[in-house]
């Protein structure tokens, strides 16, 4: 069954609406959406590897952009969507947390939070509400993502054949690793 659902990813990955796709995921994952865009850019980089830089570009650019409504959702609708998006999430003491370290070190929690797996919408929804302010949050964000997405478009680019060979092979290790990743950014998000 995964290696039916491999292969179909890979095709919907050159296909001609991978890149709305990707665009959407990206900018959707940086302000509501749940699952990261990664799981799009992987199989697009390992279908066209020639076009590992463009997609990591516009994954980058759609994050910010979504990151842009995350901190609007935080500065002008917090009441009314923030708060009941993070208790949906059951991150509020994360958030909490998140929101008291703004004052003290507002740019370094955007840089090192846009390179892991704790959801960005987190720390785009939290700089709305501090009012961080907008250079600082959009320069921090376009180097933390870009880092993030160029860093995975390189490694897939260079190691692409070993890396597919190795994820044809161990597709159940890779996707078991994939989630306990994703779930772990969101159990350290609830800890943290």
């Amino acid at each position: 069954m995964l290696d039916r659902l491999y292969a179909r990813a890979l095709a919907i990955a050159a296909g001609r609406h991978a890149l709305p796709a990707l665009i959407a995921v990206a900018f959707a994952e940086a302000s509501f959406f749940p699952l990261p865009p990664d799981l799009l850019l992987i199989p697009m980089v390992l279908a066209r590897p020639h076009r590992a830089f463009l997609y990591a570009s516009l994954c980058t650019l759609a994050s910010v952009a979504g990151g842009f409504l995350g901190y609007a959702i935080g500065h002008f609708l917090f009441a009314a969507l923030g708060r009941p998006l993070l208790q949906f999430y059951d991150a509020m003491s994360a958030y909490q947390a998140l929101k008291a370290g703004f004052a003290r070190w507002g740019v370094w929690i955007i840089l090192i939070k846009g390179l892991t797996p704790i959801p960005y919408k987190l720390v785009t929804i939290a700089s709305g509400v501090a009012a961080f302010p907008l250079l600082p949050f959009a320069l921090a964000s376009l180097a933390s993502r870009g880092l993030r997405f160029f860093l995975l478009a390189l490694l897939l680019w260079r190691f692409g054949e070993p890396v597919r060979a190795f994820i044809e092979r161990r597709l159940t290790l890779v996707t078991t690793l994939f989630a306990v990743a994703l779930i772990g950014g969101f159990v350290a998000l609830r800890y943290l």
